[in-house]
């Protein structure tokens, strides 16, 4: 495979911007693809999986270019010499020549080969950090080898189709019309899976609000909160909306959602993706502050609290979050992930349900925060079900629920809290 000469020192500037300037690989990606609106397809493809598969395989492939592994991690040692070098690597492991380049570094493809064939440590063979290593190890025991590689692999694009508007079989039929060939996904009735992988939101279904792009596992979270039509609905962690938008089409757009998130742009998207999908009863609301859930406590017959997470299920579609993640971040999430269940979980109404869910694989973040909340306030809640998903077991990404039931004829507050709704 010929590569221009440009493409390559895009790719090398793109690698920089990742792991110096600590930007994110998807927005890099992006910024590029505008800077170079006349790139065609095959350029687009070559420069978007050459950053993914040096980003998702970065220790392993820095490694293979024997560079030292210690200094894979600091901004002042990767220098655009060594960036190309780790480029290197990944283009030799492919089975592709390098480009002839008399003023590039002398990499011999040998010894690539060769490092690879020698093997390494786990943690720098499965491109992982150290700490995520020692952390599994420690959280999954004898699961953590299999779900340690399942990470690596690339991930399926699943939609969630908007039953507002229409519904699977006619999502196929549309899509088909418009050159993307899909698949029925088992179990999961809202679900299609993309056959070939390609860029979605640029299509005419996209802009009609047919569907929304949404992994298979994610798409299970809302119908576990088990919604009905007509009902009061929090959606506590909303961010950009995708299960609010999931949780209005299952109450068939009757009720009301109130869509709440300490980020305003995330919202102002939410707001966006509900106006495409025909929906009117998310109100987006900004959490300014700890009067805003006071105000709420048993305002809700249904309340999904989708936490802050280390997002260590979804790795396979944002690789670099690894590299930018620390142990010590994850004890702060778990902090935070306590502190939000406890608060949060006064927003239900006797009889009324909770759904604590998170995008992790960690027990720490998933059924031991909920052990530790039910432990302190058994005589109040009940587990009614867990739901886990592991990308080792299929296709799905990771994912944990846990649906608890507040009891009801639970003594009413005394006195009237205030209703901003």
């Amino acid at each position: 495979m010929k590569l221009p000469p440009h493409l390559l020192d895009e790719i090398i500037v793109a690698l920089g911007d990742v792991f110096v300037g600590r930007r994110y690989a998807d927005k890099v990606i992006e910024f590029t693809f505008k800077r170079h609106r006349k790139w065609g397809s095959r350029d687009r493809r070559i420069f978007a999986e050459s950053i993914y598969e040096c980003v998702r395989w970065w220790r392993w492939y820095w490694y293979l270019a024997g560079l030292p592994d210690a200094e894979h991690t600091q901004p002042e040692e990767i220098t655009p010499e060594r960036l190309w070098r780790v480029w290197a690597a990944y283009w030799i492991v492919n089975g592709r020549d390098l480009p002839a380049d008399e003023t590039a570094p002398q990499v011999r493809s040998a010894d690539i080969l060769k490092r690879a064939k020698d093997g390494a440590a786990p943690a720098i063979r499965a491109a992982i950090p150290d700490w995520l290593e020692q952390r599994g190890e420690k959280e999954l025991g004898s699961a953590w080898p299999a779900l340690r590689e399942s990470l690596n692999v690339p991930a399926d694009v699943f939609m969630r189709v908007n039953t507002l508007k229409n519904d699977r079989r006619a999502l196929r039929e549309r899509l088909g019309q418009e050159g993307f060939e899909t698949e029925i996904v088992e179990d999961v009735p809202s679900a299609l899976r993309l056959k070939q992988r390609a860029n979605l939101f640029g299509t005419a279904s996209y802009k009609d609000g047919l569907f929304e792009v949404q992994d298979a596992a994610s798409q299970l979270i809302a119908p576990f909160l088990q919604p009905e039509p007509g009902q009061r609905v929090i959606d506590a962690c909303a961010g950009g909306g995708g299960k609010a938008l999931h949780l209005a089409a299952l109450m068939r757009n009757k009720g009301r959602i109130l869509a709440l998130d300490i980020h305003a742009w995330k919202l102002a998207e939410l707001r966006k993706r509900a106006s495409r999908a025909g929906v009117d009863i998310i109100e987006a609301r900004e959490i300014e502050g700890s009067k805003t859930v006071k105000r709420l406590a048993q305002k809700a017959e249904r309340v999904l609290l989708d936490v802050p997470c280390s997002g260590l299920g979804v790795l396979r579609r944002n690789p670099d979050a690894k590299w930018k993640l620390s142990d010590a971040e994850i004890d702060r999430l778990t902090a935070l992930q306590a502190e939000i269940l406890e608060s949060y979980s006064r927003m239900v109404v006797p009889g009324g349900k909770l759904v604590y869910a998170t995008c992790s694989i960690l027990p720490s973040e998933n059924e031991r925060q909920v052990q530790a909340f039910l432990a302190k306030h058994g005589d109040e809640w009940t587990l009614e079900e867990e739901l886990r998903r592991t990308p080792e077991t299929g296709a799905f990404d990771g994912f944990y629920a846990a649906r608890l039931l507040r009891k009801p004829n639970q003594e009413m507050p005394t006195e009237r809290t205030e209703d901003t709704e």
